[in-house]
């Protein structure tokens, strides 16, 4: 009886989950280190093309095939929404009508939303978080500064809202990632078996 329950409970504990949105000219070390160390984590991560579920194009020429497009994947609920710099992805990103609709819920829902580099400029065409404190690229300080409490932290956290500022605190990002949604255990775990 006893190990029919434990493996009961187990099979009842839902897995959490994250939406990394991916548009042309996204940055691909934000893309896919974030990925891999929530799928280390343990998290179900979906890559959703903002176009389609084409190959997209990076910054840097490297090539992602999402999981699927955005339109498949929106209809879903997320744990976190995450958003990769890189300044062409996040310009599309702003532009987006799709991912308007998806931060606003996720928002109004009280649920993660991370950006990182040039991505909280997406966040602020969207209207998501302002007042609150964020990071970015270097480059953004003076236009996000308008609508939020900028910091220059590796990582900001507040509410709902985790930031980062560029390929290099991308690691540090995702684990807040983790963090967040699995416990700090199992985020020191996973940076320890990564020698960070």
């Amino acid at each position: 009886l006893i190990h029919f329950y434990k493996r009961d409970r187990k099979n009842l504990v839902r897995k959490m989950s994250a939406l990394v949105l991916l548009a042309t000219g996204a940055e691909e070390m934000e893309t896919v280190i974030t990925v891999d160390v929530l799928r280390r984590g343990g998290v179900q991560v979906t890559v959703a093309g903002l176009e389609s579920a084409d190959p997209v194009k990076c910054s840097r020429d490297v090539m992602i095939v999402p999981d699927k497009s955005l339109d498949d994947a929106a209809g879903d609920s997320y744990d976190v929404i995450i958003l990769p710099g890189g300044a062409g992805g996040a310009k599309a990103l702003a532009a987006s009508d799709k991912v308007k609709s998806l931060l606003e819920a996720q928002d109004a829902a009280g649920k993660l939303i991370a950006a990182i580099c040039a991505a909280p400029t997406a966040l602020q065409a969207h209207g998501i978080g302002k007042g609150k404190s964020v990071t970015s690229y270097p480059a953004f300080k003076e236009a996000l500064s308008a609508d939020y409490n900028y910091t220059e932290s590796m990582v900001e956290v507040d509410g709902n809202l985790i930031t980062s500022r560029g390929p290099g605190t991308a690691v540090d990002f995702a684990l807040k990632i983790v963090n967040k949604l699995k416990g700090e255990e199992t985020a020191i775990k996973i940076g320890e078996a990564m020698l960070v």
